[in-house]
């Protein structure tokens, strides 16, 4: 059995060090399409951009070909990865036909994929619509030939007609060129429709793993028990990591101090747990105060 095109094995990512996805293991195989669902703030963005490599992983391991890597996103790139993100990545002052050259894509093989953008070949990225900007960042990545893809949002504000353009792209590069490819979507029914088999997380964890069409047909228990609403932010995991940090160090000095009472038979200490509530909130409450100083 041939090794996959993409694993992670227990790969942990964050920020500054602090984890917010937790012991990720999944996989993508050379000619199939995954999609990673799940809510806002599941930590599906950050796990994208460990893979891709613009973040360092916190713990575990990306692995490409059975091939641990440690490399930064653009040795990544060179080697056959294709990256789509949300923010397009479109020079806005280029010509279509420019940006197509400058990140490497094949201007012949980017119009047989998306015969649209023919006629804005020489309009300036900014001048393009949303669409035809997502257009050409796709066409750029799939006209390289690239072995593997990562898109991230690649519906995000368009029309149906354009996602299903879109997707129908990656599904085709897929079957045809033998392309893996990940992609992370917000919009549950199309991304399945084009796919062999999701990833739902939540909480910086995957709770399951299906085909796609399995997924189609629990599809609204899934979008019931996980789908709905907005997970926990990145932000909102960072501090209240950092509190129940605080709050063990905080009950490792009290054993201290209740301790040194025993032996000197002195009252080092009367600070209980509900002080530390009271110093946590006192101190959101300038973290809030500061922020809004920064906003104005």
């Amino acid at each position: 059995m041939s090794a996959p095109l993409l694993e992670t094995r227990r790969l942990k990512a964050g920020y500054l060090g602090r984890a917010v996805v937790n012991k990720i293991n999944l996989r993508v195989e050379a000619g199939e399409v995954v999609c990673l669902l799940g809510p806002n703030g599941s930590g599906k963005t950050t796990t994208l951009q460990t893979i891709a490599g613009e973040l360092a992983p916190v713990d575990g391991v990306v692995l490409f070909d059975n091939v641990p890597t440690y490399t930064p996103m653009y040795q990544r790139v060179r080697s056959g990865v294709g990256l789509v993100t949300e923010d397009r990545l479109i020079f806005t002052k280029m010509s279509a036909r420019d940006n197509l050259r400058v990140g490497g894509g094949d201007v012949d093989r980017a119009l047989e994929l998306f015969p649209e953008i023919e006629s804005r070949l020489s309009v300036r990225g900014g001048m393009l619509s949303g669409g035809e900007q997502q257009m050409l960042a796709l066409a750029r990545a799939l006209s390289r030939r690239p072995k593997l893809l990562l898109a991230d949002e690649l519906s995000l504000g368009l029309a149906p007609k354009i996602v299903d353009r879109l997707l129908g792209a990656v599904r085709n590069a897929a079957d045809s060129g033998g392309t893996g490819a990940l992609i992370v979507e917000q919009h549950a029914r199309k991304a399945l429709r084009f796919s062999d088999r999701m990833y739902l997380m939540a909480r910086g964890q995957i709770l399951l793993e299906l085909s796609a069409e399995e997924a189609l047909g629990r599809l609204d228990e899934i979008e019931e028990a996980y789908l709905r609403g907005t997970s926990e932010t990145e932000e909102d995991h960072i501090e209240r990591k950092r509190r129940k940090d605080k709050r063990k160090a905080w009950r490792r000095q009290r054993v201290r101090e209740r301790e040194l009472s025993r032996l000197s038979s002195r009252i080092i200490s009367t600070r209980s747990t509900d002080d530390d509530d009271y110093y946590f909130d006192a101190e959101q409450q300038r973290r809030e105060w500061a922020q809004k100083i920064r906003r104005t």
